[in-house]
């Protein structure tokens, strides 16, 4: 259970961050820096086990029928990277404290980061395969957004990272499921108990290169390399999280992780080492390049990263122990010197090194935090980057895949720690040597500067007392690679190789910064080893072939559009037939046909043949909404009351919103020429041909549904439902209703944000219909008094239909089309938000329902997995159930709210734009029409 708490405290801090910004505003982050660190304790609690080589283990059923499961395991691996993300979290909290504006501290900063945090930790815990994934998923998605809060300049950026990453997302689904098909299984422990099951598969190249693109993509390496250095437009904090311990340490984790299965493959070391090596070298010097001071930051970080996949390729429990030490030293260093950064950005206003000088008089303290990180990035003594960079080349000298690998391998980390401890130089000595040009400047106030210097201090003190981390290192080596000898961590490696490595390093460093004018002279001349340039071109690229269909589709109207899917259901359908017929003849029809159903099939067609032959737009939408009544009637007479019912209310609903839409359009529908009408009947006539063909030649061809069976026989037993179309809905398929529902909502939402953009004024209601009512005294009094009686019977419909969905036809769905039926004739009679209160506010907020309905229906389908069931699992509720009120009935209520939501919405987007429902814009008797009123505070315009 420490594992679901763990998880569980995040989601409340995100839950409860917006809440707390409202209250402590930027002191938030100190609340979520101890929430941090205590979630980190809560895990510690589990670490003399695992330190023992145990692994914590917590699951529930997730999708049980395809063996999906919410598995957590905390091993010396997962531990590691946990408090990584858990300690540099709460740092990076405690920071934006004093970095953000009060109006950005109320802002998405302090929940993103809690869920960004939260998304790292389930990733390294997943023991699912499915899980991982979500959760892999899910950093990108929150570093995107945090990258967004930049505003336009994130635009491009912003676009680059998702895309890059997202692919690199697919390639890892890709793994996944070849995974499965390999092993049968989706416990990531058991793929690694049992690496010969996956090597001995032919799928095992192609899942090794799946994974290795996608930690390639989320750890920046080339040639993913472009998208980490544009995502430093996101502000500060949101970089020293991104680069130090969350996003870009996700494809690291994922190579330590897979090592048992693929470190003894050769071509694997091959491809790791040279694609991290050639990353390092190319990150280094690019850094070189850089004058912006977090420009620097974030190509060290992108050289940084391709040492740690280098030295994870070479596969030994020295290279693994050495990755994981250097994981957290680069960590620590590169958290200090991001937060340090964001301090001299504002205290000077400046990032360029060319405007910075001599800060170090008036910035002392500063000053010293960033000599100390910088030192440690370089990898000085007695620094814990010293250590782990000795690490690093002993796991480099341990490479034996090609004769001289090791040495060669040891030799290219060599340049790019030389090149690492240059640019470490030029950002103290450049920012803050020289002459004061600034002499008004002075230290940030402690409490700003406390976290990095908290940072900068933990690097200095853990080089000497590195041997604190032996035990974590040795336990996560061995976990990432069993059967291995991972060696003890200790600070001095006496005379060796390692030392030797490390003076030619500090040597070769120091020559060039001092001879920082050739050099830069050198570096300029080289091409830009950036492929951010090729990005924009091939989006750019495919934008333009986008824009080469254009004239096609613009040529043919909306003609166009629908002739190319109809082609595609003549050649797929006619493709269907013929595989039918390959099949051999189906199974004789045993059912009779009732001879009203022939009558009811010679309306359709004749309702159909009508619709396209009709010229008038009144005479069309009634058509279709026949045709649509035609089709309900069938669905009834085939005894299938819930899909009829269903449909009936859709088509009403339809019906009355095509018609305010083309309400005000041209009567007669515009007409085509006599070739255009002959080939769309042509094409439509053998479009309804072959999918006739298809259905006769499919039809009979097996028995009845194995599903269908089984629902219908246990439907009642393990549900508890009698109505067979309810359960399946709500509770054998209640994950597909769900994610269905939250669609419905999204859309509700992206409705109500493309009426606040660009309000539709053609086809609405005449704004000014209601003053010429009056006029002529045509006032529809019978209306509105009829609607008295009927809303409220309709709205207690709705809930009665509600109520019994789960044992007769009925539930959520319908039952909200009633009520949004209600909403409807409310609107048709004046209220063009449906229900109001008397003081003029909405009752039906479709925000407001939206989120309601996804809480709700959230929280039933996760309860059961708190107790350990399976997501959605059926459950009695405490004290309800007695009257009546089960799980399904309180998950079919948040998906009528959804439902509701969208009507609601619907319903606001055709209201007419010009006057508010409130106070309409007209005078109130024929003197007032020439005076100026003042606008009314519910004006649209006002607000």
């Amino acid at each position: 259970m420490i594992l679901v708490a763990s998880l569980l405290a995040l989601a409340v801090l995100a839950a409860l961050s917006p809440l707390l910004a409202r209250v402590l505003r930027r002191e938030t982050g100190y609340v979520l820096a101890a929430g941090f660190l205590a979630v980190a304790a809560l895990l510690l609690t589990e670490a003399p086990a695992v330190l023992d080589g145990q692994a914590v283990q917590a699951s529930a059923e997730w999708l049980p029928s395809l063996g999906v499961s919410s598995a957590l395991r905390l091993d010396g691996v997962s531990l590691v990277f946990c408090l990584v993300a858990l300690v540099v979290g709460a740092l990076v909290m405690a920071y934006c404290c004093r970095y953000l504006g009060e109006a950005e501290a109320r802002g998405p900063v302090y929940p993103l980061l809690v869920v960004f945090a939260g998304s790292m930790v389930g990733l390294v815990l997943a023991d699912d395969l499915v899980l991982l994934y979500v959760f892999w998923e899910l950093t990108t998605l929150c570093s995107f957004a945090l990258v967004s809060t930049a505003g336009t300049a994130a635009a491009g950026p912003g676009r680059q990272a998702l895309l890059v990453t997202v692919a690199g997302g697919l390639a890892l689904l890709t793994a996944v499921v070849l995974l499965v098909v390999a092993t049968g299984t989706t416990r990531v422990s058991e793929v690694l108990d049992d690496p010969g099951a996956v090597l001995a598969s032919p799928l095992a190249v192609p899942i090794g290169i799946c994974l290795a693109v996608a930690a390639f993509t989320k750890s920046a390496q080339l040639p993913f390399h472009f998208w980490l250095p544009g995502a430093m437009v996101a502000m500060t904090p949101v970089s020293a999280y991104l680069h130090a311990a969350t996003m870009v340490k996700a494809g690291i984790y994922l190579l330590v992780r897979v090592s048992p299965v693929y470190a003894s493959q050769d071509w694997w070391t091959l491809l790791l080492l040279a694609v991290g090596l050639s990353t390092a070298l190319a990150g280094a010097v690019q850094a070189l390049r850089e004058h912006d001071l977090k420009a620097m930051l974030a190509q060290s970080t992108v050289s940084q990263l391709g040492l740690l996949v280098a030295v994870i390729g070479v596969g030994t429990s020295t290279a693994l122990a050495a990755a994981l030490l250097h994981t957290m030293a680069h960590a620590l260093f590169k958290a200090t010197l991001f937060m340090l950064v964001g301090i001299v950005d504002k205290q000077t206003g400046s990032r360029d090194v060319r405007e910075l000088s001599g800060l170090w008089r008036v910035m002392p303290f500063t000053a010293a935090c960033t000599g100390v990180a910088a030192l440690s990035m370089a990898g000085v003594p007695p620094l814990l980057g010293f250590v782990s960079k000795e690490y690093l080349f002993e796991g480099f000298l341990s490479a034996d895949v090609l004769p001289w690998a090791g040495p060669v391998a040891a030799g290219l980390a060599v340049a790019a720690s030389a090149l690492t401890f240059a640019y470490a130089a030029r950002i103290v000595y450049d920012a803050f040597g020289g002459p004061t040009l600034q002499a008004r400047l002075r230290d940030p106030r402690p409490a700003f500067l406390a976290p990095a210097a908290i940072a900068a201090v933990a690097g200095l003190a853990l080089g000497p007392a590195v041997a604190l981390f032996d035990p974590f290192v040795r336990s996560a080596a061995a976990a990432a690679l069993p059967g291995g000898d991972p060696p003890e961590v200790y600070f001095w490696h006496g005379f060796g190789v390692e030392l030797v490595l490390s003076a030619v390093t500090v040597t070769a460093g120091l020559v060039l910064f001092l001879a920082r004018d050739p050099v830069d002279a050198v570096l300029h001349r080289l091409p830009d080893p950036w492929g951010h340039r090729g990005f924009d071109r091939l989006h750019a690229g495919l934008l333009a072939l986008g824009g080469a269909t254009r004239p096609l589709d613009e040529a043919g109207g909306r003609a166009g559009h629908l002739a190319r899917p109809l082609a595609g259901v003549v050649v797929l359908g006619g493709a269907g037939v013929l595989a039918a017929g390959a099949l051999g003849p189906s199974a004789p029809r045993t059912t009779d046909v009732d001879p009203g159903e022939w009558l009811l099939t010679g309306l359709l067609a004749a309702g159909v043949l009508g619709a396209a032959l009709t010229g008038s737009t009144l005479v069309l939408v009634a058509l279709i909404g026949v045709v649509g009544l035609f089709v309900t009637l069938w669905l009834l007479l085939a005894g299938t009351v819930d899909v009829g019912t269903t449909l009936l209310l859709v088509e009403v609903l339809t019906t009355v919103a095509l018609v305010l839409v083309v309400h005000g359009a041209p009567s007669a529908l515009p007409r085509s020429g006599r070739a255009r009408r002959l080939g769309a009947g042509v094409l439509a006539l053998a479009a309804g041909a072959v999918a006739l063909a298809a259905t006769a030649a499919f039809t009979g061809r097996r028995e009845r549904s194995g599903a269908g069976t089984y629902f219908v026989e246990n439907a009642e037993a393990l549900t508890g439902g009698t109505n067979v179309v309810n359960t399946v809905l709500v509770d054998f398929r209640g994950v597909d209703t769900f994610l269905e529902s939250v669609v419905v909502g999204v859309a509700a939402l992206g409705l109500l944000a493309l009426r606040g953009r660009a309000p539709v004024r053609h086809g609405l209601p005449d704004p000014h219909a209601h003053e010429r009512s009056q006029v002529l005294g045509l006032e529809d009094v019978v209306l509105r008094v009829s609607l008295r009686l009927l809303v409220p019977v309709m709205l207690v419909l709705s809930l009665y239909l509600l109520w019994r969905g789960h044992d007769e036809p009925g539930g959520g769905f319908i039952a909200a089309l009633v009520a949004g039926t209600a909403v409807v004739l409310r609107f048709l009679a004046g209220e063009p938000d449906g229900v109001r209160t008397e003081r003029g506010r909405a009752l039906l907020e479709p925000r407001l329902l939206a989120g309601a309905g996804t809480l709700l229906a959230t929280a039933v389908g996760v309860a059961p997995v708190l107790a350990g069931g399976a997501l959605l699992t059926p459950f009695d509720v405490p004290g309800l159930s007695a009257v009546g009120i089960s799980s399904a009935l309180l998950f079919d209520l948040g998906v009528y709210l959804l439902v509701l939501a969208l009507i609601t919405a619907v319903v606001r987007s055709l209201a007419p734009d010009e006057a508010d429902p409130r106070e309409p814009d007209r005078p109130e008797h024929p003197g007032a029409a020439g005076r100026a009123e003042p606008a009314a505070a519910g004006d649209r315009s006002a607000r």
